[in-house]
């Protein structure tokens, strides 16, 4: 999945690198859906080019998009009946887990997730848990203090499965999740516009509400899944900053810490 900004940049690297010899008919791009951008008081902004401003509508989008872009259809063709879709931020993440596949069929699951222990309370990751008896994530954004704090009765942390947006759907699963809308969040950003004088308006500060789907909120709308607690150094290297955590250099650290022990 790609967006409206770099579909076109992502696809011409691909041609230039020869699909890094993949078969060329065996990869498929499709574009994210977007939502408009309000204003604090509720008004849509326009954009540079005075249109409707829009942003990306989540990583949850991904699922309307398969639809409308005749994804889904094009896997069924395939005989396709597992489904990763997992982060571009994260050159760890294992797309084929023989593991994870198996366990979910064992347990009858169509979907599955893989979690790793969350470094402290304060990490800014979404954690598993319950909501309403169906399997569901908590993001960073929501979870309460004294939430993230709580400790269980081995002096563990309650919510201490932090989801890293490994994700894997049975195909069966998603024909389901794509039947019905997933939820919005609202996020608050700095997002430059056109105001009604016709200047370009850049901010400084948070001005503007965007609204995403989340992909953790189709867990949902299935029975159970199966979640896989996996070591942290082996399958979750973020890039998140340009600098320190989470930033470039330790994800190259990470990779290659882990891909000397092969």
């Amino acid at each position: 999945m790609t967006s409206r900004e770099n579909n076109v940049d992502t696809v011409k690297f691909f041609e230039e690198n020869n699909y890094f010899n993949y078969n060329k008919d065996d990869v498929k791009f499709f574009v994210q859906g977007e939502l408009p951008m309000l204003s604090t008081s509720g008004k849509i902004l326009l954009n540079e080019q005075g249109t409707v401003k829009l942003a990306a509508d989540g990583h949850g989008g991904v699922f309307e998009s398969m639809f409308k872009n005749g994804v889904v259809e094009d896997m069924k063709r395939r005989n396709i009946e597992w489904i990763f879709i997992g982060p571009v931020d994260n050159p760890l993440a294992q797309m084929v887990d023989e593991v994870l596949i198996g366990l979910s069929e064992e347990q009858n699951a169509m979907s599955a997730g893989k979690s790793v222990v969350k470094a402290n309370p304060s990490e800014k990751v979404g954690v598993f848990c319950l909501r309403n008896g169906k399997p569901s994530v908590v993001e960073y954004t929501e979870i309460s203090e004294e939430m993230a704090n709580r400790l269980d009765k081995n002096g563990e942390l309650a919510f201490g499965e932090s989801h890293i947006n490994c994700n894997m759907f049975n195909i069966k699963g998603i024909e389901k999740i794509g039947a019905e809308k997933l939820p919005y969040h609202v996020a608050f950003k700095k997002a430059s516009y056109m105001d009604e004088k016709g200047e370009i308006i850049t901010p400084v500060e948070p001005n503007a509400y965007k609204f995403e789907s989340f992909i953790f909120d189709a867990f949902e709308k299935l029975d159970n899944m199966t979640i896989l607690r996996v070591k942290r150094e082996e399958e979750f290297a973020p890039v998140k900053n340009a600098n320190g955590t989470d930033s470039p250099e330790t994800a190259i650290k990470l990779y290659n810490d882990y891909h000397k022990r092969d």
